[in-house]
């Protein structure tokens, strides 16, 4: 989105009571795995919190990280598999977890079919304060 269009839509979300996503950010990534992001730092410029919809490819995964917010995650289709502070949990549609700030999390989809999920974020996810581990 150019930042000319990015300037004029938050003006428009502080003359409102709502803000209605129409055009989420869609994250460049090389691995696959589709982010869209619907608030937040990225799509607009929003610090308090994050929602993203997500799909992960079969067999994705992402290096350890530690991140300085809370996340949520809501499976909605497929399941996928984390690894917090050195516990396997594998969550399935239909299920949510709560991921706690300073957790060592590791998140991954071992399996054959894709997952969809959502993602929130409090405060919103920015690359600066995930603490991703090289791999």
């Amino acid at each position: 989105m150019p930042r000319e269009k990015i300037t004029n839509t938050i003006n428009e979300m502080s003359n409102k009571k709502y803000i209605k996503q129409t055009n989420p950010f869609k994250v460049p990534t090389t691995d696959g795995k589709l982010i869209e992001e619907h608030f937040g730092h990225a799509s607009t410029r929003t610090g308090g919190f994050s929602v993203a919809h997500m799909v992960a490819p079969p067999h994705w995964g992402e290096p350890h990280q530690s991140p300085e917010f809370d996340e949520v995650t809501i499976v909605i289709k497929g399941r996928k598999l984390i690894e917090i502070d050195g516990e396997e949990v594998e969550v399935k549609a239909g299920e949510t977890i709560l991921i706690k700030a300073g957790s060592r999390v590791r998140y991954s989809n071992p399996y054959d079919e894709e997952t969809e999920y959502w993602s929130v974020c409090v405060p919103a996810f920015d690359i600066n304060t995930v603490h991703r581990e090289e791999e």
